[in-house]
């Protein structure tokens, strides 16, 4: 099983959205391989998602039932093999909460990057399938890779690597969050979606 946590501040907007949309797409593709939880550094615990990034979630076909935020702390951050933060800052207040962390924290953009970096990777590098077993063995082989192509990635990435956060702002800054975030995600799952399959 490959945990992965989503961070952003209050956990009702960003991180939400990338916890469920990316819960959804990696079960399709992977099945019983992935386990996405998400969190807050300021966390409004207890509530649910905010409705109108509830709305954008389910303008994807993902729906938001049942969720309710939770607090950043050692122990959510404990046994995760990747942190993807929605903002530099967070990231950084992760590593700072544990530092053996910083290998495995990015900002999602910055791990869109990264991918983005290792599609030139030759066939077979990583094991294809989506059987459990093999999901693993992949996914400990790119975060591996993953740490190489950093640097690279990060230069080569043309903007910010932050998802703005919408909470208590007009519409127009909802549809910038999806539109900052939802490429990003949707690579992550291309990615899976990619190696999943036998050729």
């Amino acid at each position: 099983m490959i945990n992965i946590l989503t961070v952003c501040t209050g956990n009702i907007c960003r991180s939400p959205y990338a916890e469920l949309f990316l819960q959804n797409e990696l079960n399709r593709v992977s099945p019983e391989s992935f386990t996405i939880r998400s969190a807050g550094s300021h966390a409004l615990v207890g509530h649910q998602m905010d409705e109108r990034s509830s709305m954008k979630l389910h303008d994807v076909g993902v729906g938001s039932d049942g969720f309710v935020a939770r607090q950043l702390n050692e122990s959510t951050i404990r046994g995760n093999d990747l942190i993807l933060a929605l903002t530099d800052e967070h990231r950084k207040s992760i590593v700072a909460m544990s530092p053996r962390l910083l290998k495995r924290t990015y900002t999602v953009r910055e791990f869109a990057a990264v991918l983005a970096e290792l599609s030139a990777l030759p066939d077979g590098t990583l094991p294809r399938g989506n059987d459990t077993t093999i999901v693993e063995t992949r996914w400990a082989a790119l975060l591996k890779a993953a740490q190489l192509a950093r640097h690279a990635a990060r230069i080569k990435f043309e903007g910010d690597l932050d998802v703005i956060d919408p909470y208590r702002q007009s519409d127009p800054v909802y549809d910038q969050m999806v539109d900052e975030l939802l490429p990003a995600l949707r690579s992550i799952v291309h990615f899976e979606s990619r190696h999943a399959t036998e050729k």
